[in-house]
């Protein structure tokens, strides 16, 4: 099963485009990312810069709108993730427990949604997808 780890850090909407963690912070960090990988779960990870550098698209009408990322009122903001591929549920909240976060950060776990977790009469590929399918058997296979 495929989780992802979304690192929710507290003040990252307000940070300044240029802001950057301390060096110990990505030290222990990377000796996290280094756990996860030496234990054969981690699939990828990124950092994310904060939300002044992006944007966002709306679909308010049906119409897509461009907004400015400084200016989207949001609950929260992602910093960055992991993708990792464990046993289960339990195990995913074992490792995000284990990441060296600080009390104004928050990890939200989400299971990846698998091609076998569609229902059988939807799994129907329209043709436009036909580069899909060699991967999407081999994960069927596994």
């Amino acid at each position: 099963m495929r989780f992802m780890l979304l690192m929710m850090p507290r003040g990252c909407r307000d940070a300044a485009p240029d802001a950057t963690p301390n060096a110990d912070a990505v030290k222990a960090m990377m000796q996290y990312n280094d756990e996860l990988r030496r234990a054969g779960v981690l699939v990828t990870l990124d950092g994310f810069h904060p939300r002044s550098h992006g944007a966002f698209v709306s679909f308010a009408g049906g119409q897509p709108t461009v907004i400015d990322g400084r200016l989207v009122e949001a609950a929260g903001a992602a910093g960055g993730y992991w993708m990792i591929d464990v046993r289960s549920k339990q195990e995913a909240i074992e490792w995000a427990s284990r990441c060296p976060a600080t009390g104004n950060e928050v990890i939200e776990i989400r299971q990846v949604q698998e091609f076998l977790d569609i229902p059988a009469d939807v799994r129907e590929l329209p043709s436009g997808v036909t580069a899909l399918r060699p991967r999407l058997r081999q994960r069927a296979n596994a």
